[in-house]
């Protein structure tokens, strides 16, 4: 359930907003945090995605990209270097769209259910 003022977890994480007040920006880069929130003072620092983010990505992007590539496959028939023209770049294109946000949607998540980083040394 949302708190009044918060901003849904899919708004957040598509737009890369404050988890806490939804006007700040979350990043000051591609996928760069910045120190806090400019509106609301949330301090992103406590907030680590770590690769959860890139594993999501690169899971889900494999799936799809490999089943078009086999369906074009067996549709087709192809040279390699088609495949290599078609998917070297629809994989790099997908992946990196992909990462910032489910990058703020797990640091959004994370926000939500108060899991930030709990400070224990591994």
């Amino acid at each position: 359930m949302e708190k009044a003022g918060q901003p849904g977890v899919l708004r957040a994480a598509l737009l890369g907003l404050c988890p806490r007040c939804g006007e700040g920006r979350l990043f000051q880069r591609y996928i760069a945090l910045e120190p806090a929130c400019a509106r609301c003072g949330l301090d992103y620092s406590g907030f680590i995605a770590g690769d959860g983010p890139a594993a999501m990505v690169v899971l889900v992007a494999g799936f799809f990209v490999a089943g078009a590539a086999l369906i074009v496959e067996l549709a087709y028939s192809p040279p390699y270097w088609v495949h290599a023209v078609l998917w070297l770049p629809t994989i790099l294109i997908v992946t990196l769209s992909l990462l910032r946000v489910a990058k703020a949607a797990f640091i959004v998540l994370q926000y939500r259910h108060n899991a930030g980083d709990s400070g224990m040394e591994i």
